[in-house]
């Protein structure tokens, strides 16, 4: 009798490792990949990032879609642009030359088919949030939504309450996981932004002569693009991001705060409430339901601090405000405060601002 114990508690401790290097060793990782004027967008480095920390076994595949050379630019930059991608797969169709959801998840669903990945990866962005619930339907599997954190290949935390608790989540399904990340989370090293990968991914061109054009994908067409054109950091990954909320009162008013981030070099943003007046397009908005950012340096003028807000700006260095409300929120989680009236202090910060060179 003891003899059989022995014998199963051997059975089962070996069953046990050979199920979690079963595991570990087929970690395979599909990343979606944006890109615009040749190179790949800084989310999707940070989604790539984020597959790294999954398990150094781990094989990363990065998903390109669009036509013409800027895509063909793309990916000979895809190629290098990481150390942790293995393989540049590349759709290549004029289908893909707007980030349509529909299109973009058919495309994800022939892919996992062909390959079967364990993971599947995007950043938390408009693209990302776009897309990845559509392909999670299409794969009859549940999304886990802006992770800021990887423990295991399959348990991960997220924020939950606008950011004022942390929630553990284990993936428990059959797969793939599929997971968008917050790209502020999971920043590339320094030294890869300065310099490319040392090893070359393979580039692979995906067969599309069995995707599906289905009802969803022609009831679905790009119409416009409203976005300002200029030489400002993109917002998402500013050093120094300038936000106005509604106390700034119109869109000319606006043109202050753009003076003010020309001379600080810095991306301008805006509260929701902004947005919706109309004072700024919806791609600067910055919150919960906007961009996520986490700059050195984050200042809010006429912002009063909706919860909203302040979950989209809590891994910010320094966070400085300025309100004539003594009272507002923003203050309890500004590193400086100032109270006055933006209208003045502006103005007075801009002329005392030596002109960006």
């Amino acid at each position: 009798m003891a003899n059989s114990f022995a014998l199963l508690k051997a059975f089962r401790n070996c069953s046990i490792i050979s199920h979690i290097s079963r595991n570990h060793r087929f970690i395979s990782t599909l990343v979606l990949a944006e890109h615009e004027g040749g190179s790949v967008k800084a989310s999707s480095i940070s989604a790539l990032e984020a597959a790294k920390s999954l398990g150094e076994d781990n094989s990363v595949s990065l998903l390109l879609a669009g036509s013409g050379p800027s895509l063909q630019e793309a990916a000979a930059n895809a190629a290098s642009c990481h150390p942790s991608v293995s393989k540049v797969l590349l759709a290549e169709s004029d289908r893909f030359v707007h980030p349509l959801a529909e299109p973009w998840a058919r495309l994800v669903h022939l892919v996992q088919q062909k390959h079967s990945f364990s993971h599947v990866i995007t950043a938390s962005g408009s693209f990302g949030k776009n897309v990845l619930p559509r392909v999670a339907a299409l794969l009859d599997v549940s999304p886990i939504t802006d992770i800021t954190g990887i423990k295991e290949p399959h348990l991960f935390i997220r924020p939950i309450y606008a950011g004022n608790a942390f929630s553990t989540v284990r993936f428990s399904g059959s797969g793939p996981c599929m997971l968008t990340i917050r790209s502020t989370s999971f920043p590339p090293p320094s030294a890869l932004a300065s310099s490319k990968s040392s090893s070359t991914a393979s580039i692979d061109q995906v067969d599309l002569s069995s995707l599906e054009e289905d009802d969803a994908i022609k009831k679905s067409k790009y119409v416009k693009i409203s976005t300002q054109d200029t030489d400002r950091p993109d917002l998402g990954n500013a050093r120094v991001v300038v936000t106005g909320g509604r106390a700034l009162k119109s869109a000319e008013n606006f043109k202050m705060l753009e003076k003010l981030a020309e001379r600080l070099g810095a991306a301008v943003g805006a509260t929701r409430a902004a947005v919706d007046a109309g004072f700024v397009p919806n791609d600067l908005q910055v919150g919960q339901t906007g961009k996520i950012v986490a700059p050195d340096l984050y200042m809010a003028f006429g912002v009063s601090g909706a919860i909203q807000h302040l979950a989209g700006i809590r891994d910010s260095k320094v966070i400085v405000a300025v309100n004539k409300d003594a009272d507002a929120p923003i203050f309890q989680v500004a590193d400086y405060g100032l109270v006055g009236d933006l209208f003045d202090i502006i103005p007075e910060l801009t002329e005392k601002l030596p002109d960006k060179k």
